[in-house]
């Protein structure tokens, strides 16, 4: 994309001053590009219980962060803010931004007064703060908002009306996103991270930071090519250590490394999100050529459909058979075993405890499980370490089972994984359950390290968790076995995604499920 009038001035007198000197100075405040800053990232399950997500919701965990807190959030942010100063040219104009809502992935829609209480702020800071060279947003992909179809785009449409058609505009997002055409049409750039779990977000904001610096110089036309594989699969299939997912990554991967300045994201897709563009989709970015754009695009687009059946369609042990089979690792000493209950997403299933418990299996670690009235019933009581407990716990949504009566022994009662009060306690046969108030996704083992715990004691974990866990228990070397279980029906985030009472989603345009129109 050509750089505005400014931006090019800029670049006219930077080129007169080279040839004036061996070593021109460092550009001036007045000299600098100017990309304001903004994050809003929501990983939306339509599917799950609880009710919209509204504006208290997102200030919960935090107040929106401003200034140099925005800067330094880490992440995809990180990475843009570090590569961005680095070039020196660079003044950075963060705008007041939410982070984190309570619940995390397991909260439902966002109403559109909460969409549009944050995005108005945004947009009014920007407007106060113009002009600008570039705008750099970090995005989910996979938020939803009660009629908003495309939430990404329409944050990228209103940030284009204020700074007009000739600023670029790059996003970062998750390879859970859910995004068709429509992002692009109202931004430049789409960085997507291609490793889950994303051990890359750092690393594509700063290629958003270089893409858009060449953007607003003029030294990058962004041209692109979109395409819908018509490829709908469970999150849990998605993990890139394994073929063909390893493969379409590399795929994507070996395209940047032969054709200069192309840049080619792959969505994944996110089931549990009722919205349009649901499904794998592929974004590809060239410096001003189409053809190279749609050569690259319908290559990824062609091999995602060759390799459908193994990327999509897959299966899980239930809770007895992983049983079975957590019962033969620690009797073999395939220990510590880590377990993945991948399907819960409200995180209250006692499936997998009900039948590890029959199975006589002891030493393990449950984390967690999602208990909120059992919670205020400890309040209540002024719980303390050492006081015993008989109640019970999780199971209060249709797909959590039933509730799990646990006698045992208070081990800590107070804050934890960012909460006010979370509980531990232990009981049975060396057993300790983690009691929160909301679903948490535990990725590590030293996360556990809390009140007495010490996870060296147990032989089985627990988690509550897809793809995200194998960063600490699995390609960490920790864990000697690793298993995935399946819910023992099809509720909301199983494989089963035709089980889901989709609205806005025509399953029979999709594969496994169907077959795309524009491939009959």
């Amino acid at each position: 994309m050509p750089g505005t009038p400014e931006t090019n001035a800029r670049k006219l007198a930077g080129a007169l001053l080279a040839l004036t000197a061996c070593t021109p100075p460092a550009p001036q405040d007045d000299d600098a590009l100017r990309f304001a800053v903004a994050r809003f990232q929501h990983e939306t399950c339509t599917f799950c219980p609880g009710g919209d997500t509204e504006v208290e919701d997102w200030l919960q965990y935090s107040e929106p962060l401003s200034g140099e807190d925005l800067l330094s959030s880490g992440s995809y942010v990180g990475g843009f803010v570090t590569r961005a100063r680095e070039f020196g040219d660079v003044e950075l104009v963060p705008l007041t931004s939410p982070v984190g809502v309570f619940g995390g992935s397991s909260r439902s829609w966002n109403t559109r007064e909460t969409f549009d209480h944050f995005l108005d702020v945004m947009i009014a800071e920007l407007r106060d703060r113009m002009p600008v060279d570039g705008v750099y947003l970090a995005l989910h992909g996979a938020m939803a908002v009660r009629d908003v179809p495309r939430p990404e785009a329409e944050i990228a449409r209103r940030f284009r009306e204020v700074v007009g058609p000739g600023v670029p505009i790059a996003g970062t997002f998750d390879l859970h996103g859910n995004e068709d055409g429509e992002f692009l049409e109202h931004a430049d750039f789409a960085f997507v991270t291609k490793r889950y779990p994303h051990y890359d977000a750092y690393i594509q904001g700063e290629r958003a930071a270089r893409a858009l610096r060449l953007a607003s110089l003029g030294e990058y036309e962004a041209t692109t090519a979109t395409r819908k594989p018509g490829i709908i699969t469970a999150t849990v299939l998605q993990w890139t250590g394994q073929s063909p997912s390893m493969d379409i990554m590399e795929r994507a991967r070996r395209w940047e490394a032969r054709e200069d300045d192309a840049y080619v994201s792959v969505f994944y897709g996110y089931p549990w999100s009722d919205v349009p563009d649901v499904g794998a989709t592929v974004h590809v970015m060239t410096n001003g050529d189409q053809a190279l754009a749609d050569m690259i695009a319908d290559d990824m687009d062609d091999f995602m459909w060759r390799v459908r059946e193994d990327f999509a369609v897959g299966g899980y042990p239930g809770p007895e058979e992983a049983a079975r089979i957590v019962a033969a690792a620690v009797a073999s000493g395939e220990t510590p075993v880590a377990v993945g209950d991948h399907s819960d997403r409200p995180g209250d299933a006692t499936h997998i405890m009900g039948a590890f418990e029959a199975a006589g299996i002891g030493s393990v670690l449950y984390g967690t499980i999602t208990s909120p009235a059992t919670l205020e019933a400890l309040a209540a009581a002024g719980a303390q370490p050492g006081d015993p407990f008989d109640m019970e716990i999780g199971g209060f949504t249709p797909s959590g089972g039933v509730p799990r009566r646990v006698t045992g022994t208070v081990e800590y009662f107070g804050e934890g994984f960012g909460y006010d009060a979370i509980a531990v306690v232990s009981f049975g046969d060396g057993n300790v359950v983690f009691i929160t108030p909301a679903y948490e996704q535990v990725l590590y083992p030293d996360n556990f390290r809390i009140g007495p715990i010490d996870p060296g004691d147990y032989d089985v974990f627990v988690v509550k968790s897809r793809v995200h866990f194998r960063r600490g228990f699995d390609e960490t070397g920790y864990a000697r076995s690793i298993v995935v279980v399946e819910a023992p029906e099809p509720f909301v985030g199983t494989t089963f995604l035709d089980a889901l009472p989709y609205e806005h989603v025509n399953l029979d345009g999709m594969y496994p499920y169907g077959v795309p129109a524009r491939r009959r």
